[in-house]
């Protein structure tokens, strides 16, 4: 043993010695240097552990091959996004000849190529060699962007990456080995020699990173395996006890140990991803209706602090305003989109612009500048964001059609043609042309998005920006975030899937989406699986149940149950979600021909009683809802739905978990959802919860408790549920871990 000891050492300092270093090649990051051993010929009794190659070119295997990490997108060009703390997956293909087996690290870097974290990666098809593991890019915060603490926050944003180191695990490859001939008596001396040598190398080897006490608990083993005074079972055995299976998780023996290249993160600031939102008309918040003379009058910024009052106490996370602009008068939309408006009608805030001012100015009759500086304000001490909405569009009354008549275009005769998707027709909206002067456009858009970010705006909301060129707002949001890396946007873009993943690639951080129109059980299934899984690494989807654009046939023929399900599905089913008001008052009526509210706010000014809300019930809901997602924050991320197997079609069941090593309890955080998509009759069903993937021991079951009604249930594999929409539509369940403590 001796020899072997000293042999062994001599192979250590050759692999030091043998180091060669390479640089990362991100210039966004400080270069970091990275060790890798060169082969070297070694002269030991018994096999030669497996050497590390440098890899000195990409495409160049190492010793183990490592081959399509995920996510990876367009190739490497787009890094894929998270928000700072949000769980997400990595998997990669990790594989050795023969039959040897191998194991998985990833290793998590920030921006400045510190390690941050260091985690086992799990097997989950070995016959597709896929290996996979649950990881965060640092801790998840709730510091808001105006908040003394953002600038620690800040520091930690831009681009981290994730390395998968593979390795020949040569100690479980001997332990299936040496099971197997000790139990037919077939060549045990050697095997267990072999085996007695494997664990003192494993002791020595710095990769390892043993403690002295975890070192003498291999040095003894490796004793005890090579005392032939002993039984093979007893000397095997000492190769197999809890501590060494706990250091083979920890602290494994890594051969020919191989790295991928890195995979880029975009890790983006608190709530970029995780959020509420809420959207109401300042125009219509506080209005009334003048007594004396009959008419409405519309509600000011000012008055406009009851709705920031009322999302604060339903426990949503931003405000989201549609244009506060000046209005056009020139071809102004009456109620319900009609052609000729009335004396009284306020006209779209879409058609923007008038002599009083366009996308830089507050409509007077909302207020000033400075009410909504104050606006803004009263949001930040309540912790609100605000965010306003951006659309890039013209009345034919905006001081740019005047000042910039080459940003429009023209007709054959000299007019200016006003916006159209034929068979629609916007006459009170000139669309931009960008084909003219795209620098000059940018740079005024640029200067406007500034003055509302100075006002307090933190995030934007932008109208149709797939009706403008990519390549525009690729440059504008990287001009506007280098100088507020706080700044986020939304698109409102209904469109084909490749212009909404290229939005996302060039910066808008969420995105608008189908959710409306998936209603059934599979619709659901399939959507919530593709925007919780890879796509959700680019394009962050938020649900809307409502916008003032959408009501579906779904809200309006199922009343409040409909409602609720839909909220519930919204909340539960992405991280990030809104609310257009209204909803709580069961606003469902729709115009005829139109999946879009009767008596349309886009077009007038509404007076509501919000007294009415309390016998609705879907206000208390949503209040509720939002409590969930506050205090299970960890369990919600892009990267980690996972729908369960129900008996019943109108059943739909999914989970979210977060594993116990990425939460600051160092529980599990897991949320079961259960919801009846059948609003007018009840239906049971058995629901399949596979308890080990969730981190549930069977022995004990799953203790869950009912975070709308405070219940609790015992689950186990397969479990019935009954919901009535009379009674409850859905149940979204917290697993209580509190077994084996």
């Amino acid at each position: 043993m001796a020899d072997t000891k000293a042999e062994e050492k001599n192979e250590v300092e050759a692999e030091k010695g043998a180091k060669t270093k390479t640089t990362r090649k991100r210039t966004t990051a400080r270069r970091r240097k990275a060790a890798k051993p060169t082969q070297v010929a070694v002269t030991v009794v018994g096999e030669t552990p497996a050497q590390s190659i440098p890899v000195t070119e990409p495409g160049q295997f190492g010793r183990i091959n490592i081959l399509d990490v995920t996510p990876n997108e367009e190739r490497g060009v787009y890094p894929a996004r998270v928000e700072l703390g949000e769980p997400f997956e990595v998997t990669a293909q990790v594989f050795i000849e023969g039959r040897t087996k191998v194991g998985a690290t990833a290793v998590v870097r920030n921006h400045r190529g510190k390690e941050m974290q260091r985690i086992p990666m799990t097997c989950v098809n070995p016959g597709l060699d896929r290996w996979a593991v649950t990881l965060t890019c640092g801790e998840h915060s709730d510091v808001k962007p105006w908040e003394p603490e953002f600038a620690q926050i800040k520091r930690q944003l831009g681009e981290w990456s994730v390395t998968v180191e593979g390795w020949e695990d040569t100690y479980r490859s001997w332990l299936h080995d040496a099971t197997i001939k000790v139990k037919v008596n077939d060549d045990v001396e050697n095997a267990l020699i072999s085996g007695a040598q494997l664990l003192d190398r494993w002791a020595h080897t710095p990769d390892a990173k043993l403690k002295a006490a975890q070192r003498k608990v291999l040095e003894a083993a490796a004793k005890t395996m090579a005392d032939e005074t002993l039984s093979p079972e007893d000397r095997l055995a000492a190769a197999t006890t809890a501590e060494v299976a706990e250091l083979h998780e920890t602290n494994p023996l890594r051969d020919g140990l191989s790295e991928s290249a890195p995979q880029r993160f975009l890790v983006q600031r608190p709530k970029s991803s995780f959020a509420a939102w809420y959207q109401f008309f300042p125009r219509s918040e506080g209005a009334y209706v003048d007594e004396e003379t009959g008419k409405i009058v519309q509600g000011t910024l000012k008055t406009s602090v009851s709705g920031l009052e009322r999302a604060k106490a339903e426990g949503f996370d931003i405000v989201y305003l549609p244009p506060i602009f000046p209005i056009g008068v020139t071809n102004r939309k009456g109620k319900d989109n009609s052609l000729n408006a009335g004396p009284d009608d306020p006209g779209s805030p879409f058609g923007i612009g008038s002599s009083l001012g366009g996308h830089d100015t507050v409509d007077p009759l909302l207020g000033t500048m400075d009410d909504f500086k104050a606006l803004c304000a009263k949001a930040h001490e309540l912790g609100l964001e605000v965010a306003l909405d951006f659309a890039l569009q013209c009345s034919p009354d905006h001081p740019w059609v005047k000042a910039h008549p080459n940003w429009f275009r023209t007709k054959p005769d000299g007019t200016i043609a006003f916006a159209e998707n034929p068979p629609k027709k916007y006459q009170d909206i000139y669309p931009i042309d960008f084909n003219a002067d795209m620098p000059g456009i940018e740079r005024e858009v640029e200067r406007v998005m500034d003055l509302w970010i100075e006002a307090g705006v933190t995030i934007f909301r932008v109208d149709n920006p797939h009706t403008k060129p990519v390549r525009f707002w690729q440059d504008v949001i990287a001009a506007v975030t280098k100088k507020h890396p706080e700044v986020l946007f939304l698109a409102e873009a209904f469109t084909r899937p490749g212009m909404m993943r290229a939005l996302s690639y060039v910066g808008f951080t969420q995105s608008h989406c189908y959710f409306p129109w998936r209603n059934t059980k599979e619709e659901l299934e399939e959507y919530l699986g593709t925007t919780n899984g890879d796509d959700g690494y680019y394009q962050h989807n938020t649900f809307w149940p409502t916008t003032p654009d959408i009501l579906t046939a779904y809200v309006r023929d199922n009343g409040i149950a409909g409602h609720a399900v839909r909220a519930v599905l919204a909340a539960m089913g992405s991280p990030s979600w809104g609310i257009y008001n209204g909803f709580e008052l069961i606003e469902n009526q729709q115009r005829d021909g139109f999946e879009e509210q009767r008596n349309n706010e886009k077009y007038e000014i509404k007076v509501r009683d919000w007294s009415e809300a309390d016998k609705f019930g879907i206000a208390e809901l949503l209040t509720s809802l939002n409590r969930i997602r506050r205090e299970h924050v960890e369990a919600f991320s892009y990267h980690n739905l996972h729908v369960l197997e129900t008996s019943d079609p109108n059943i739909l069941a999914f989970a979210r978990h977060t594993p116990a090593n990425l939460t600051k309890s160092g529980k599990p955080e897991t949320l079961i959802v259960v919801v009846n998509l059948d609003c007018h009759n009840a239906h049971q069903a058995m629901v399949h919860f596979e308890m080990p993937e969730f981190d549930v021991d069977p022995k004990w079951g799953a203790h869950l408790r009912d975070e709308l009604t405070g219940r609790d249930f015992a689950w186990s594999w397969d479990n019935f549920v009954s919901l009535a929409p009379w009674a409850d539509v859905a149940h979204v369940f917290t697993v209580v871990h509190e077994y084996g403590e």
